[in-house]
């Protein structure tokens, strides 16, 4: 018999299961959706509301009555947007601004940053603090910046509102990037809801390719040297020598790259299928010479957006060589407090605004240098090998719940390396070594041979297409762990 409480339970908000793209019940919902999308596709208005509304339970799905917050978000930022707009003297458009920013701001400080704060009066009054119960909505920081980039853009004059707030609401909500990017900018987006759906041989081939790609990142990869390895040291790093340690810190680079660029392939590849194009948010990023070079590759929507709304407003590089290293360095630190509240995030920004600062400074004064000191730190391999140890370095501080593992770590790597037990290490973690070389030669693939696999997937007939996605879902069925793994910048 069929037991309706449970499929009536699946359907509602379970905080222990929040809705993720590598689910069953995704898959069953999207298969649905997909139908339904087909039939109204032609239709702007029904269209529209359809999917806002899918979104909207998409985000229930992921935090509960919370949905009501990002409504709320939408009403007043599409209110405030056209305030700024009608308004006749800049003065006004300043006070609209100002309004738009306390609220999104105000919003984000509440929900993120209110026990951070608490915790550190309390701290400086030496008196014992109980956390308040504040639920942290998912992805609040992704869709606060996304809504700011609406208002922001129309204060500056390089965006007209949209006449419809159902418009409006469909840009904010959309479910594919909304709970963790890309940050989708209103000027890339809007425009493509007036546009006939259209999803052509190239947008189909490419949409599967990047879900079968994100799939295969997250839930094959991903998670399961985080489940199997790197769980494990960064829990008690005392336990393993300096090599497990070294080597727990490269799994890691290579679980958040996985697990983040996986979920921006997935939101990229289901938004080609619906005929929608979001940027590029990864782009090989341990492939870069420097940590410039880094910032330009990886969470490129995020970094863009301190680029133009908070480096720029700053000052940017136009008001003196120390004010462009004092904007780089405020940048990042910010950039460092949005992925949450605590000390780890902020020093992990410093620690990036330092690098961007020191390598703008060398690139200033590289020409009173040696050759010989500049040819060898510019060589590809020694500039790409220096970066990524950097990144790596500010990854531990990323990870670790607290500065006291952060430092364990570090100890047990330099003063208890214990090089001997490399082969044991390969025996009994083989499946977790065979996964990270996998793992980091594709990362390496040339631009070139990805290209080429990419268009040989386009072009292949759809039963090839199929029979390839069959086998990622056999792989990630064959390796998934019991309890649900969420993606890391849901936290965020």
């Amino acid at each position: 018999m069929i037991d309706f409480s449970k499929i009536k339970e699946q359907f509602l908000y379970n905080p222990q299961e929040p809705i993720l793209f590598n689910t069953g019940f995704f898959m069953f919902l999207f298969t649905a959706f997909i139908g339904v999308y087909a039939l109204l596709h032609k239709t702007h208005r029904a269209k529209i509301t359809f999917v806002t509304l899918f979104s909207l339970y998409f985000y229930y799905k992921s935090s509960g009555i919370y949905f009501l917050i990002l409504i709320a978000s939408t009403v007043v930022d599409y209110t405030l947007a056209n305030f700024i707009y009608q308004s006749k003297t800049s003065y006004t458009k300043k006070v609209w601004l100002v309004i738009s920013l306390i609220v999104n701001l105000g919003l984000l400080g509440y929900f993120k940053y209110t026990n951070f704060v608490l915790d550190i009066f309390y701290n400086i009054a030496n008196k014992e603090f109980e956390p308040l119960d504040i639920f942290l909505p998912v992805g609040v920081s992704f869709f606060t910046f996304q809504s700011l980039s609406y208002t922001l853009d129309i204060y500056r004059g390089t965006l007209k509102p949209v006449k419809n707030i159902f418009d409006y609401a469909f840009f904010v909500s959309f479910f594919p990037q909304l709970v963790a990017g890309p940050i989708v900018r209103a000027h890339d987006f809007i425009p493509q809801l007036y546009k006939p759906t259209f999803v052509s041989k190239e947008m189909f081939g490419r949409g599967l390719f990047l879900i079968a790609c994100g799939l295969f990142k997250k839930a094959v990869i991903s998670d399961y040297i985080s489940v199997n390895f790197i769980d494990r040291i960064f829990d008690n790093p005392t336990l393993y020598s300096g090599f497990e340690n070294l080597m727990g810190v490269y799994a890691y680079a290579l679980q958040i790259y996985c697990d983040f660029s996986g979920y921006s392939d997935m939101a990229i590849g289901i938004a080609l299928l619906l005929g929608f194009e979001f940027c590029l948010n990864f782009d090989s990023p341990y492939q870069s010479k420097s940590i410039t070079e880094f910032w330009r590759k990886w969470h490129m929507s995020l970094s863009s957006w301190l680029r133009d709304y908070l480096y720029i407003s700053l000052g940017g590089n136009r008001l003196g060589k120390w004010r462009t290293y004092f904007n780089l360095f405020v940048t990042m630190l910010l950039g460092g407090l949005w992925h949450g509240a605590s000390f780890n995030f902020i020093f992990w920004g410093a620690m990036h605004g330092s690098g961007l600062a020191v390598h703008k400074y060398y690139l200033e004064i590289k020409g009173k240098l040696s050759k010989s000191f500049t040819s060898f730190f510019d060589h590809k391999w020694i500039a790409t090998l220096v970066t990524f140890h950097f990144v790596c370095f500010c990854w531990i501080l990323f990870r670790a719940p607290n500065f006291v593992i952060a430092k364990q770590l570090l100890h047990q790597i330099f003063t208890a390396f214990n090089a001997a037990i490399v082969f044991t290490f390969i025996t009994s973690y083989y499946k977790i070594v065979l996964l990270m070389l996998l793992g980091y030669a594709l990362h390496f693939v040339p631009k070139q041979y990805e290209t080429l696999i990419l268009n040989w997937f386009t072009q292949t007939p759809l039963t090839v297409k199929v029979a390839c996605m069959l086998v990622v879902i056999i792989i990630f069925i064959q390796v998934k762990s019991a309890e649900i793994q969420p993606f890391i910048y849901f936290q965020f």
